[in-house]
């Protein structure tokens, strides 16, 4: 059944390698997914997995070694017209990980959220750009005052907050946030999400979601894509793929997650994933789709397996 929903963000075989010769190591390999305009898309794996790496070569903050990138059916990766890159700049941003490092110490917190502006919107009078800076401080639950402060003087979740506020300011149609809220207490974490849920619902954003709690993407996204060392294992809607984990790999990730209750916490299982437990020499592991909308990286006798243990 073909999905019918409009197409944002498409890519294809996407190769991204550090490095080069003898030394070159490839991070990702070969990723396939499509994002839908208007859907949360997760993308949750480990440290290490290569998520992060995908974020940032669609961004094309990282350039990528082989495959293609499409944002609204134009390839984006490699070198591409200024107008197009420009489109790009404007259309598509990224909320980073860590709001410590992200923002400019020394500059004030209005210089910080209106920068983007003076690219994108150079038409912008200073008294305009003052005000769009006020109405997005506004937006994601800060006071204007704080745009003549510096950001070592705000919390953690404030200055996560900040760095929102600069994403949103371009009105951008298409978001990555690379782990928005791993650097945040809880109450601040729910906080966050409930800020970007929003936003999404007010103004139509798509949201590329990085993590690497299960729990957080159930919540948050509409479709999961489950990440292990540069490969694609898995991918489905949130609670198909959190209720019907297929793969080892997800499935050890579901047992990680803590429970709210101490006595099935005892009882829990921890399940570990051992790659070596697949055994890939005579056929080569490919995409199936072994429940409706519920893709799986394995081979024709691992989907018989996993099929009937379903």
């Amino acid at each position: 059944m073909a999905d019918e929903r409009e197409v944002l963000v498409e890519v294809k075989n996407l190769e991204v390698t550090y490095g080069s010769g003898r030394k070159a190591y490839k991070a990702v390999k070969n990723a396939n997914f499509t994002i839908y305009k208007g859907e949360t898309f997760g993308l949750v794996g480990e440290s290490g997995s290569g998520k992060t790496t995908i974020g940032r070569a669609i961004m094309r903050i990282l350039p990528t070694s082989g495959g293609e990138v499409f944002y609204k059916g134009q390839k984006i990766n490699g070198k591409i017209s200024h107008a197009l890159d420009k489109q790009v700049i404007k259309e598509i941003q990224m909320i980073f990980q860590d709001p410590q490092s992200s923002l400019n110490e020394r500059a004030k917190v209005g210089y910080i959220v209106g920068e983007g502006l003076m690219n994108v919107r150079p038409d912008l009078s200073a008294a305009e750009r003052d005000e769009k800076v006020r109405q997005a401080l506004l937006d994601v639950g800060l006071l204007p005052e704080f745009a003549s402060r510096f950001p070592h003087e705000f919390s953690g979740g404030q200055r996560q907050r900040i760095g929102i506020a600069r994403a949103l300011i371009v009105e951008p149609e298409f978001i990555i946030a690379d782990e928005p809220i791993s650097a945040l207490d809880m109450s601040i974490r729910a906080q966050v999400l409930n800020l970007l849920r929003h936003m999404q619902k007010e103004r139509g954003i798509t949201y590329l979601f990085i993590a690497h709690d299960l729990s957080v993407m159930r919540y948050i996204s509409d479709r999961i894509a489950v990440i292990h060392k540069g490969d694609i294992v898995e991918l489905a809607d949130a609670e198909e793929l959190v209720t019907h984990a297929l793969h080892p790999y997800t499935r050890s990730l579901l047992s990680a997650i803590p429970m709210p209750s101490p006595r099935r916490e005892r009882q829990k299982k921890l399940l570990v994933y051992d790659p070596s437990m697949h055994d890939y020499s005579a056929e080569a592991p490919q995409w199936r789709e072994l429940r409706p909308r519920h893709w799986v990286l394995c081979s024709a006798s691992e989907a018989e397996d996993w099929c009937r243990e379903s």
